[in-house]
């Protein structure tokens, strides 16, 4: 039986994303992610993440930060329900 079967709306992923320090001017950002999308786009690079089992997904940097947000909510609250603590 799998967690989700025995948890109704279970989902869990591993994502992984490419950050800057808050006080990074918005040209370089943007310079950034028009870059990295364009490397993620790649033909080459999609296909080898494919094989690794994995998908792309570029995005906007507001769009990023949504994400990051909804995932920060939704984990905050199993580290509640939980009851962890850091050690």
């Amino acid at each position: 039986m799998t967690v989700g079967e025995s948890v109704p709306g279970y989902e869990s992923s591993i994502w992984f994303g490419v950050s800057a320090p808050r006080a990074t001017p918005a040209e370089i950002i943007d310079l950034l992610n028009r870059e990295i999308n364009r490397a993620l786009a790649d033909p080459a690079i999609k296909a080898r993440y494919a094989e690794l089992g994995s998908t792309v997904f570029p995005t906007a940097p507001a769009e990023f930060a949504e994400f990051i947000a909804a995932e920060t909510e939704k984990w905050g609250k199993v580290v509640k329900f939980a009851g962890l603590k850091p050690e």
